[in-house]
């Protein structure tokens, strides 16, 4: 009889993350691209296909748990990297949603920067979970990788501030534009929280398991 094929948890942790990063690169087109609001209404099936994917990852890994007896890491530490990275995926996705529910006029010339870190964090976030496999022996890799993860969310902690008071002081007379971006600049802002989020988790796990 031939024997299950063992899940592979450190695989499902790169795929969830290639799908972060394929959610944030049509987070970028949108911004790039930018016409109308009615045009992203086209765009938010492509980026619902792919939160679904990240989602059929998660719940296989879910399900691999339940049925393994012996995990590489502790269950508790898979359920949470898993939904860290789901988080990921699932905020990138509401923000292109945003432009469409609000109705956006115009493309806020400040988002292309802040679009540009999430894509950084992503990419940094990625070789963090590659390397978190061989945490124990590749020590420096890991550890470069995830400080440039939580060295870029220090950047665009600075970028959210100067963008938001921008908007209290420039655009202080639309409230509604204020209001609008305001919003817009938080949700961007938590998904490259999201990315600090699962590295630092990483590294939690990395110092128990070591």
């Amino acid at each position: 009889m031939a024997r299950k094929k063992k899940y592979d948890y450190f695989a499902a942790f790169e795929a969830q993350m290639d799908l972060a990063i394929e959610e944030a690169d049509l987070l970028n087109k949108v911004v790039k691209h930018f016409e109308t609001a009615e045009d992203i209404a086209d765009v938010i099936p492509q980026a619902h296909e792919i939160e679904h994917k990240a989602d059929s990852i998660n719940h296989e890994t879910y399900a691999a748990i339940a049925a393994d007896f012996i995990t590489p890491i502790d269950r508790d530490d898979i359920v949470a990297i898993a939904s860290a990275l789901d988080d990921i995926v699932d905020d990138t996705e509401s923000v292109i949603h945003l432009f469409y529910m609000f109705d956006v006029h115009f493309m806020h010339h400040d988002v292309d920067g802040v679009v540009k870190i999430i894509r950084k964090s992503c990419e940094s976030l990625k070789l963090a979970l590659h390397e978190f496999v061989n945490a124990k022996k590749e020590k420096k890799k890991f550890r470069q990788a995830v400080e440039k993860v939580n060295e870029l969310e220090e950047s665009a902690d600075e970028l959210y501030e100067q963008n938001v008071h921008k908007l209290y002081t420039v655009d202080a007379d639309n409230p509604l534009r204020v209001m609008v971006w305001t919003r817009i600049f938080d949700a961007l802002e938590t998904i490259v929280d999201d990315c600090e989020h699962v590295a630092d988790l990483l590294s939690s796990i990395a110092v128990t398991n070591s």
